[in-house]
């Protein structure tokens, strides 16, 4: 059995229904109760089918049924929980996946209980452990190793399992959850478990009485329940977006709670910190691909061609770590992604996943609730450390520390946790004197944040637990049994639940800006886009817009935006991007005039003086690029950059001589591939062609570009070339001779 055909025929069917395309979900049901095992749910699809085909009768005739549009949307509702159910039905016989397997195992105890139907809390195969539980001292506190212990263990698991592997939750399962709210005999980080296992189930199958439960934990108020219970309300929400308007007793119970400020910054936090999680891979991968090499090597970066979009230094943060300043005083790039890596860290980026990545091999890790647990100092995992003879004396304030550190997840404590008993013993000394000081530092730290904003704790929590669930669908040996939810674009702000909840015109500006800063332009722009239907005169709305169309590389919309911008308010910025546009569409005289405009209004900026010799550049008047480039020289003497275009000029006019002595100028700084083909063009032009075919020899075994790389500018050079006085006859040759030698 295929499981991804059974997946997508489910997808499109919850499509279709959510369209009201009923006939053609209903056929694809069909379709899909052929691949089941079970005789019921062929004989409820048939029910559904009569029901709706009387529907339609009754319609054609003109008979009138007051009750129709609520019989219509109870058989939307049916054709959903039906197609669900078949899906269980056959992942279960046919997937292998270790989520079914534990089901029937589960299932086969149940048996043997002689309840194999769940009915009541009092047929749970655990109700027994349960019961001796809940008739324990509220204080009793027993040891790790005990028996009680043991069976206390076991018992949380099985309330877990039982959470996550009920499809539908019925007058048990609200019983259960009742004894978690309110019995008093669950700890936090048992409740918080419970929670992510009703989370799980709900992504699964859909229950609105699961979004219910969550709703109640988070309106229960206790922390680090509450965090997760709202997390996994709105994962599920986004989730199943197409089904939420069809419950009605869903959207009323959101609509409710959204009267409250405080729900609707709770939900703006969440929503924000879970689109944030997308720029993870892109932090791990710029760990890995370049800040770890660079520190190795701490390599320059290279230069292209003429270097035109090089020639002024970035802005350059004065503010620098006085720790880090020794450390990478080679190198400026990578001082300043560490500082930037830091602030990401302290804003809830999540800069430790791929650190951590590797460190999700311990047996901890096998046992699928362990993904889920939060980390807390009564753990057994922290009692083993208890027995390290280095760790040992130090493992109280160890384990505070980790527990109360706001920037490493759960999931990632316990992995560095498990790491240590592996550390040699002076590097153990070392963590140990590292977590004393964190501690101490966190003590302060938290008082003060704290009273500066009232809602750390809550964005602190949420972002530790999205992280946690992050880890687990990207790295558990169980994540090809769920579908990744944090997979595309994210795009909760346009979901049902965030029009109900977070405020849209404010939360959707915040998001923009966020999207914006962190070059999720397409994103960015939708939202811009929507916004610009009623702020027709907002003139910075049309730059952003426009910019986020230029970073996309489609120029003429941006051209477009640029335009609008400049006739509500005229700023050299908008015309010297309108310019940039103009430029890349190949339009160089526009783009000459725009550029003009801007210095006239800015006549010393340094950026506008260069653009503007540019342009003069692309338009080969070698001459007026000339004096250009030569106010940025005067200006900045020691700008070597400025060297290139300055020395391509003189070649291009035929001044020989003054070009070489920018190109002996250019020598003294590292010289890139560009820089050799157009110094081998120059010694062309003189007659030196041994010395040119050295030059062009080192421009394609620099490692910047291909033999075939090279044969392509050349080509291109090849009518310059000419108009200089190079014979036409000899080019096709001199190539040759280049392919022969190597």
């Amino acid at each position: 059995m295929n499981v991804t055909r059974i997946n997508n025929q489910h997808k499109k069917l919850c499509r279709l229904v959510s369209a009201r395309k009923i006939k053609q979900s209903l056929d694809i049901l069909e379709d899909m109760i052929t691949d089941s095992q079970s005789g019921n749910l062929r004989d409820e699809y048939n029910d559904i089918v009569m029901t709706y085909r009387n529907m339609l009768t009754y319609t054609i005739e003109g008979i009138n049924d007051p009750e129709r549009g609520r019989i219509y949307l109870k058989l939307i509702q049916s054709i959903l929980s039906l197609s669900d159910r078949v899906r269980q039905d056959i992942l279960s016989h046919y997937s292998g996946w270790h989520t079914y397997w534990v089901r029937q195992q589960t299932e086969k105890e149940q048996r043997l209980t002689g309840k194999s139907i769940v009915e009541t809390v009092d047929d749970l195969m655990f109700k027994s452990e349960l019961d001796e539980w809940l008739k324990l001292s509220h204080e009793f506190n027993p040891d790790p190793d005990s028996e009680i212990s043991r069976k206390h263990k076991q018992l949380i698991s099985n309330i877990f399992n039982h959470l996550w592997l009920t499809d539908h939750y019925d007058e048990a399962e609200s019983s259960l959850v009742d004894i978690i709210m309110n019995s008093g005999k669950f700890r936090w980080h048992e409740a918080g478990l419970f929670v992510s296992a009703i989370t799980l189930s709900g992504l699964r199958t859909w229950q609105p009485e699961k979004l219910m439960y969550l709703t109640d934990f988070y309106e229960a108020a206790t922390d680090h329940i509450m965090e997760r219970a709202l997390t996994g309300l709105i994962l599920t929400l986004h989730y199943y977006n197409e089904r939420v308007l069809l419950y009605p007793e869903v959207i009323e119970r959101i609509r409710k709670l959204s009267e409250g400020t405080r729900f609707r910054e709770h939900c703006r936090i969440i929503v924000f910190q879970t689109i944030r999680s997308r720029e993870t891979e892109k932090l791990s991968k710029k760990l890995q691909d370049e800040i770890i090499p660079k520190v190795a090597r701490l390599k320059p970066g290279i230069d292209e061609k003429l270097g035109l979009d090089n020639i002024l230094p970035g802005d350059r943060d004065e503010e620098k770590n006085p720790d880090w300043a020794e450390m990478f005083s080679d190198s400026e790039e990578i001082f300043k992604t560490m500082e930037e890596l830091t602030e990401l860290q302290m804003e809830g980026a999540d800069v430790y996943m791929s650190a951590f990545a590797n460190l999700k091999h311990f047996d901890f890790f096998k046992d699928f609730q362990n993904w889920f647990v939060p980390f807390h100092p009564d753990h057994e995992t922290v009692d083993e450390i208890f027995r390290d003879k280095i760790l040992g004396p130090g493992t109280n304030e160890l384990a505070e520390a980790l527990y109360k550190t706001p920037f490493i997840c759960n999931s990632d404590k316990y992995s560095l946790l498990l790491n240590l008993k592996y550390l040699p013993s002076a590097q153990k000394k070392m963590m140990l004197k590292v977590f004393r000081m964190e501690l101490e530092g966190l003590q302060q730290l938290n008082e003060e944040e704290n009273a500066a904003d009232p809602y750390r704790s809550f964005r602190t929590i949420v972002t530790q637990y999205l992280q946690d669930i992050y880890r687990f669908f990207k790295l558990s040996p169980y994540r090809k049994e769920f579908e990744d939810i944090f997979l595309g674009k994210l795009d909760i702000y346009n979901s049902e639940f965030f029009r109900m909840t977070c405020n849209a015109p404010d939360a959707e500006a915040g998001l923009a800006d966020y999207f914006f800063s962190k070059g999720f332009y397409d994103d960015a722009l939708a939202i811009f886009l929507k916004q610009l239907r009623e702020r027709t005169t907002d003139s910075q709305l049309y730059e952003k817009a426009g910019y986020c169309h230029q970073q996309n590389k489609d120029y003429e919309e941006a051209l477009k935006l640029y335009k609008r911008a400049e006739l509500i308010d005229r700023k050299v910025w908008t015309l010297k991007k309108a310019g940039l546009c103009l430029r890349r569409l190949g339009r160089n005289e526009e783009a000459l005039e725009y550029y003009l405009q801007a210095h006239d209004m800015e006549p010393d900026n340094i950026h506008t003086i260069i653009m503007t010799g540019h342009c003069n550049l692309d338009l080969k008047d070698y001459e007026s690029a000339l004096k250009y480039y030569f106010r940025v020289e005067y200006h900045e003497p020691g700008n070597l950059k400025i060297l290139r275009p300055i020395a391509y000029c003189y070649l291009a006019l035929g001044r020989f001589g003054d070009s070489e002595k920018y190109y002996d100028r250019l020598s003294e700084g590292r010289l890139n591939a560009h820089d050799y083909i157009n110094m081998g063009h120059l010694s062309l032009c003189k007659g030196n062609r041994k010395e040119a075919i050295e030059l062009y020899r080192l421009s394609y075994n620099s490692g910047e570009i291909s033999l075939d790389e090279f044969i392509n500018i050349f080509s291109e050079d090849e009518s310059l070339l000419i108009s200089l006085g190079v014979n036409q006859d000899d080019l096709p040759i001199l190539l040759d001779y280049l392919l022969f030698t190597g």
